[in-house]
């Protein structure tokens, strides 16, 4: 029995550019929320929350990542979202987030006030494609295609 690894020539061609860090991306589709600007003391970043699906197609279950928006194509097209967010219409976006965490925090308000929740963080790297009650989003045009 051999104890090193063997290497794909995949791997071999990847190895060859110096990596400087790990990537871990969640890739899905989910219902966009709570689309918002954030004020820090050094300026404001844009965040939301989404409610990703998984589980049975006829009975999925929700998993909450709140993140961060990071690059201008995102930022872009949840802006051009947020119209139909704040109307409360059923938003659904195919997304990457990267670089998740948990992080707890307290019930402000409501039935659990008090209590200790946990959250999901990260980064909302890419939005690929959304629909509006349904209906697609042509993000070329940024327009709503109704």
């Amino acid at each position: 029995m051999s104890t090193t690894a063997e290497l794909n020539p995949t791997d071999v061609a990847e190895s060859s550019t110096a990596k400087t860090h790990f990537d871990l991306h969640v890739n899905g589709i989910g219902y966009l929320n709570r689309i918002r600007e954030v004020k820090v003391k050094k300026g404001s970043f844009w965040a939301c929350t989404i409610a990703a699906l998984h589980g049975s197609i006829d009975e999925p279950e929700t998993t909450y990542f709140d993140c961060k928006i990071e690059g201008a194509e995102a930022l872009d097209r949840v802006r051009f979202l947020k119209s139909a967010v704040d109307a409360q219409r059923k938003v659904t976006v195919s997304f990457r987030v990267s670089d998740i965490y948990p992080e707890s925090f307290v019930y402000q308000s409501g039935a659990r006030q008090g209590e200790t929740g946990i959250t999901i963080k990260g980064r909302l790297l890419k939005i690929g494609s959304a629909k509006i009650d349904g209906l697609p989003v042509d993000f070329a045009e940024m327009r709503f295609a109704a």
